[in-house]
């Protein structure tokens, strides 16, 4: 076995099993640590196949931007250190059934697909090209939905910092009322 191949298998092993830690775990705060691992595991992926860029965006935008969110979410919300509910049998039968059905998906078009080996080079984008479109306001350029999504990623802060404030401030009403009788 080669030394591209253990690697390969290093980092499809960190990646499913937090995958399957993070839909199994029943302890929130854990399951966004392992969708953390998982998040990181496919950056490795990229940066194996040479993209770097794109393993450097999937660092920082979904490891290190929604993971923290999430996890600051869940801080903020005074859930951390409580279970997730049991599910109930059909919804474990359901979702058992949707992720074979996504399974069987991948599989058949992974064996319909063929796969050419091509040796020239690909001659894509570089960086620069990459950061220059991104910087732009033109009908090409992607300014704006970066705007768009960062505004989307405050207001559901906002809203976790007053769902946290609303249950605070019934926590300490219900202090009260006791300490009162």
């Amino acid at each position: 076995m080669t030394a591209s191949a253990v690697i390969f298998y290093l980092l499809a092993l960190l990646t499913l099993g937090s995958a399957l830690l993070a839909v199994t775990s029943r302890h929130i705060f854990r399951s966004a640590i392992y969708l953390l691992f998982s998040l990181i595991g496919m950056a490795g992926f990229y940066f194996w196949l040479q993209f770097e860029f794109i393993a450097a965006v999937q660092i920082v935008v979904y490891a290190g931007g929604i993971a923290v969110l999430i996890i600051f979410s869940v801080f903020l919300t005074q859930k951390s250190g409580e279970l997730l509910p049991p599910q109930k049998g059909s919804r474990k039968f359901f979702s058992a059934l949707a992720a074979f059905c996504g399974f069987a998906l991948c599989m058949l078009q992974i064996v319909k697909h063929s796969f050419p080996l091509d040796d020239h080079d690909f001659g894509g984008p570089r960086v620069a090209d990459i950061g220059q479109q991104m910087l732009s306001i033109d009908d090409k350029g992607y300014a704006l939905p970066f705007e768009v999504v960062s505004i989307l990623l405050l207001a559901a802060m906002i809203g976790c910092i007053v769902i946290a404030m609303k249950s605070g401030s019934r926590q300490e009403a219900i202090g009260s009322e006791n300490a009162s009788k």
